[in-house]
C-alpha cells in the first residue's frame, strides 16, 4: 500500500505525469487499485473520466506513441495497447454520471475503489464500500444486495477472483451467487460464461474454483456433465469418486504446468517429472503457449482436457457381479460430450478438436506403461498418428491422472514405467519427428497409382498409411524397398 507498490509499472508513472495536467478529474479504478494494494504486478490500467473518454484515449495514445482503438463507442470506452507485455490501458466514461455512482455499479468492494491520477498513497484511495477492509480480510464482498442480480455472470466472477487471489466469499456474496445461478442461462451470453470458466481454469488452484462452483450450485448449471460425476464410485486403485478424482487431477495438472514453466520442484514426484522435462522444457513451453484459432492457449485447452477427461464415466458405468466397476468406452463417449459442451460455449473448431482428442486418448500412456517396457517405434508412431500434437498434452495429463489415482506416485515400478513411456514419447516427438512420427514419403499417391496401375481411391490412401508406418518403424528405408513393400501390401490386401 505504498507509493512503490502503486507504481510497479513504468508506463503508469508516465501516464500519471501526462494526465495530471487534465482539467477534468481522472481516476485509476478497479483492478488496477486492487492489484497495486496487494503488491501484485499490474497488467491492466483502468481509468475513468466524466466525459470524452475516447477522445482522451487517442490524445494520450498519440503522446505515448502507442496504438489505440474504440473499445465501446456507445459507452465511450477506448483502449491503448502497450506492445511487448500485453498490457492495456482502458479509459472509460463514468457509468452513471458521477464517480460515486460508477463505483456503486461495480461488482465487488475490492474492485470499487478509485485513486486520483496524481495521488500515490493509500490515504488518497476513495473507498466508499469498505474495499480496503475486505482486502485485508481477503474476502470477496458484494457492494449491495443486487450486485450479482444486475449481472448474473458476476456469480462466476466471484469464484474467479476467489480462486485467483486465494480469497473467500462473504456469506452475503455466497447467497447472492447461489440465488443468481438460475439466471445465468437466460441473462448471460455463452461467451461471457466461457470466459469466466477459462479464467477459473487458468488460476493456480483451478480445483478450488471448480469445487466452489459446485458448493454454490453453479456447477450443475454451467458444467452439468462434471457435476454429475459427484458420488460416481469407481474401483481400485482409485480411492475417490470420479468427481473428487477430477478435482485432484486439476490440482496435479496445474502443478505439472508450473514445472513445465520452470518452477522449482519440491516433492519427490516433482523432482522426477522436472528431470524428465528438462531436455524438452522449451519445446513444451512453446506448445502450451501456442494459441488455437479463437485465441485459446494450449495450456488452457490442456486444463479443459483435465476437467473433462472422465465425463464419459457417468453414462458408461457398469457394475459386474463381483462388484467391480467398469466404464467401457468412457473415453470415446466423454470426447463427444466434451465437444458438445465446448461447442455450446462457442469455442473454435480447432480448440474443440484438441480437447476432444485429449479426452479420447487420455488413457493411452497408462496402457503403454502397463506393458512394463519402453514403447516400440510402432507404438509411438501410432500414438502420434492418432493424437497428433495433442499427444503431448495427453502425456502431461497422464502424469496428473496417475498421481490423482494413487494420491502420489504409488508403486515405484509402475511410476517409473510411466516416466519411461513419457520420456520416450517426448524424445521421439521432439528429437526424431521426421524419422519416427512423420517421415518424408518415399512414394506419393501418384507414384503408387503408377506402380500398381490403379485409379485414385481408398486403397491408395490405405497403402500410403501403411508405407508411412513402415518408414516410421524402420522396416522401409529406401525408394526400392518402398516399391517392393507397396506391391506386397497390394497383393495381401
Amino acid at each position: 500500500m505504498t507509493e512503490t507498490q502503486l507504481a510497479q509499472s513504468p508506463i503508469l508513472e508516465r501516464i500519471r505525469s501526462l494526465l495530471s495536467a487534465e482539467t477534468m478529474p481522472v481516476h485509476l479504478v478497479g483492478g488496477t487499485i486492487r492489484d497495486a494494494l496487494l503488491g501484485r504486478p499490474i497488467h491492466d490500467i483502468d481509468l475513468i473520466v466524466p466525459v470524452d473518454a475516447i477522445s482522451l484515449t487517442f490524445r494520450l495514445a498519440n503522446v505515448l506513441g502507442l496504438p489505440a482503438y474504440v473499445l465501446d463507442d456507445k459507452r465511450d470506452v477506448g483502449r491503448i495497447m502497450v506492445p511487448g507485455n500485453g498490457l492495456t490501458i482502458d479509459i472509460a466514461r463514468y457509468r452513471d454520471q458521477t464517480l460515486e455512482n460508477d463505483l456503486r455499479g461495480r461488482d465487488f468492494t475490492i474492485n470499487a475503489m478509485a485513486l486520483p491520477i496524481d495521488a500515490q498513497t493509500t490515504d488518497a484511495v476513495i473507498d466508499l464500500h469498505h474495499g480496503l477492509d475486505h482486502l485485508r480480510a481477503r474476502r470477496i464482498h458484494i457492494i449491495h444486495p443486487q450486485s450479482i442480480d444486475d449481472d448474473p455472470v458476476r456469480a462466476l466472477r466471484a469464484v474467479r477472483f476467489a480462486s485467483h487471489l486465494g480469497f473467500t466469499l462473504s456469506d452475503e456474496t455466497s447467497a447472492a451467487a447461489r440465488a443468481a445461478g438460475v439466471l445465468l442461462p437466460g441473462h448471460s451470453s455463452a461467451e461471457r460464461i466461457r470466459d469466466e470458466l477459462n479464467r477459473i481454469l487458468s488460476s493456480r488452484a483451478p480445483n478450488l474454483g471448480i469445487e466452489m462452483l459446485h458448493t454454490l450450485g453453479l456447477l450443475e448449471i454451467v458444467l452439468p456433465d462434471v457435476a454429475r460425476l459427484d458420488g460416481l464410485t469407481q474401483s481400485l486403485p482409485h480411492f475417490e469418486d470420479v468427481y473428487r478424482h477430477t478435482l485432484r487431477v486439476l490440482h496435479y495438472l496445474a502443478a505439472i504446468i508450473l514445472l513445465v514453466g520452470g518452477t522449482p520442484a519440491v516433492a519427490d514426484w516433482e523432482v522426477d517429472i522436472a528431470q524428465l522435462l528438462s531436455p524438452y522444457r522449451e519445446d513444451l513451453q512453446s506448445h502450451l503457449a501456442r494459441e488455437t484459432n479463437g485465441g485459446t492457449s494450449g495450456t488452457l485447452l490442456l486444463m479443459w482436457g483435465g476437467l473433462l477427461h472422465d465425463i464419459g464415466k457417468q453414462p458408461t458405468q457398469t457394475v459386474e457381479p463381483d462388484g467391480r466397476i467398469r466404464f467401457f468406452g468412457h473415453d470415446e463417449v466423454g470426447a463427444e460430450l466434451a465437444a458438445k459442451l465446448l461447442s455450446s460455449y462457442s469455442f473454435s473448431n480447432e480448440s474443440i478438436k484438441r480437447v476432444r482428442t485429449i479426452v479420447t486418448g487420455h488413457m493411452r500412456p497408462l496402457f503403454l506403461a502397463n506393458e512394463n517396457h519402453p514403447p516400440s517405434r510402432r507404438s509411438v508412431y501410432r500414438y502420434f498418428r492418432n493424437l497428433h500434437k495433442a499427444g503431448l498434452d495427453v502425456a502431461l495429463l497422464s502424469f496428473a491422472d496417475h498421481l490423482a489415482t494413487h494420491d502420489g506416485p504409488g508403486d515405484r515400478t509402475t511410476w517409473e514405467s510411466l516416466l519411461t513411456v513419457i520420456s520416450g514419447l517426448f524424445d521421439v516427438y521432439f528429437h526424431q519427428y521426421e524419422v519416427a512420427v512423420a517421415p518424408p514419403r518415399l512414394l506419393d499417391g501418384k507414384a503408387i497409382m503408377t506402380i500398381l496401375d490403379k485409379p485414385p481411391g481408398h486403397e491408395i490412401g490405405r497403402l500410403l498409411r501403411l508405407l508411412e508406418e513402415a518408414q516410421a518403424t524402420g522396416e522401409v528405408t529406401s525408394h526400392e524397398e518402398a516399391i517392393t513393400f507397396i506391391r506386397q501390401q497390394a497383393l495381401e490386401g
